[in-house]
Formats: C-alpha cells, sequence, structure tokens
C-alpha cells in the first residue's frame, strides 16, 4: 500500500481591533441600531433592491463591526447563516442585529423573514451570541423591530 504525503498549512488567527474614538454610543434601543444601520445602506438602490446587512457588537453593545451579507432583487435576497455566525466568531462578537430593506415600503415581515430571524436565532444560540434584533428598513423613514414586536 503506498503511503501519500499530504501538505497542511497551520493556521493562525489574529486579532486586531481598530482603536477609534468612541464616536457610537452603546446600542440600546431599535432606533439607535436603524441610526447608525441606515446609512449602509444604498440610498439610490434602496426603493428597488434588496441588501442584507448585520452589525456586530461586543459585550457592552458597542459596534465593532457592519458587514454586508447580500445583495438580492425585487424581492428577496440571500442571506447566508454560515457567513454570518463565521463574520461574528471573526469578530469576537457577543451580539448582533441583523437587517434587510423592503424595496416596496411594506413594514410587516415576511415568513421568510421570521423563518430567517429564527434560524439565526438558533445558531447564536449555539455559539452563545445574543440575536437582539432584525430590523427591517423601507425606502422611507420608518422601520419594524423584530425585538420591539415581541417576535424575537
Amino acid at each position: 500500500m503506498e503511503t501519500k504525503n499530504y501538505s497542511i498549512m497551520e493556521m493562525d488567527i489574529v486579532y486586531k481591533p481598530i482603536r477609534k474614538k468612541k464616536s457610537v454610543s452603546s446600542i440600546d434601543t431599535s432606533a439607535k441600531a436603524y441610526d447608525i444601520l441606515k446609512p449602509f445602506y444604498n440610498k439610490n438602490t434602496i426603493a428597488c433592491q434588496e441588501e442584507l446587512i448585520v452589525l456586530y457588537l461586543n459585550q457592552a453593545n458597542y459596534p465593532v463591526g457592519v458587514y454586508k451579507v447580500g445583495k438580492g432583487g425585487i424581492t428577496g435576497t440571500v442571506a447566508d447563516i454560515r457567513l454570518i455566525m463565521a463574520t461574528a466568531l471573526k469578530a469576537l462578537a457577543t451580539g448582533l442585529i441583523i437587517s434587510h430593506n423592503h424595496p416596496s415600503g411594506a413594514l410587516s415581515p415576511s415568513g421568510a423573514d421570521r423563518s430567517l430571524t429564527n434560524k439565526l436565532k438558533d445558531a447564536c444560540k449555539l455559539m452563545d451570541i445574543v440575536l437582539l434584533d432584525h430590523l427591517i428598513l423601507t425606502p422611507h423613514e420608518g422601520y419594524y423591530s423584530f425585538a420591539d414586536c415581541g417576535a424575537l
């Protein structure tokens, strides 16, 4: 029997947070989360194309980063839970807030929105990460908060 030699690279894990002045306070309301997330949506396409954006938080609920997970079409976008969780783990986040827009302007969550929230909540629980909220933004002012409506 022939023996094969495999070369596998060893991985190093490095964490280098960017130390900046605290320009954002702790996120303790859906309104603060909305104010932080809204500028990350493209104002030129928010009315025609769905996007999914995640806000990652540390133990004190200060933002550690934002990740644009997906950009889709008029009625949906890809929400890969593995990418969301991999980014949370890499950022050492202990909490996260997901958000997406409804180009139609409808604030009520769809069945797919509720399903995503439940799946992500389960994945977060497994990793001791808290899903703090899921916000639905519209092209107009206003948003829907799963947490505020007791849907988390």
